[in-house]
């Protein structure tokens, strides 16, 4: 009876660590993202040769952030990056509509992977205050998520400089992780 109280209870109150994964291509506002929600504030970025790693804590819990390069050259490492994650966070510059293709190939070619096969994934679909950005519906469809069967997933518009959306793609983030068997 003990042993299961503590769990309700840890799952009520406790604090839960979460390792996720944050690619795209680049210049999506991978970067961006992460330190808005690690520092609120935006920071002057270059592109990412490698990778940034944060701890962000949001609610009951602590995501380990890692940031990865999205450099067509980089790419093919994300893979490296697969092992023990609970979430995934693809961005998409949602004014790249030259590079759209792209980004969906490279999510498909993740979601292929048998590391990821449990792994819950959130969209942002970022850099919505410019005047040419696809709406969340667009991305949507451009990125074929209709398609995705057997996975839990969920796409949220987003600016990342000002923050718009952000929270509530982590909102919607830790209440599934939260969700999920540990």
């Amino acid at each position: 009876m003990g042993l299961a109280f503590s769990k309700i209870w840890q799952r009520l109150f406790g604090h839960r660590e979460m390792r996720i994964l944050m690619v795209g291509l680049d210049a999506a506002g991978k970067t961006t993202i992460l330190y808005k929600l690690k520092l609120g504030e935006v920071v002057t970025t270059i592109p990412t040769i490698g990778f940034n790693v944060e701890r962000v804590e949001y609610r009951n819990i602590s995501f380990t952030v890692w940031d990865v390069g999205g450099q067509d050259k980089i790419r093919p490492l994300w893979r490296y990056y697969y092992e023990n994650i609970q979430g995934l966070i693809f961005v998409v510059d949602s004014n790249d509509r030259d590079r759209v293709d792209d980004a969906r190939e490279e999510l498909q070619r993740m979601l292929n992977e048998d590391q990821l096969r449990d792994v819950v994934i959130l969209i942002f679909a970022n850099k919505q205050d410019l005047p040419n950005a696809m709406t969340a519906a667009e991305v949507t469809d451009k990125l074929g998520l209709h398609a995705i069967r057997g996975r839990n997933w969920f796409i949220q518009s987003t600016c990342a400089t000002s923050g718009d959306g952000l929270y509530e793609g982590l909102d919607w983030l830790s209440r599934t992780l939260s969700g999920k068997k540990s």
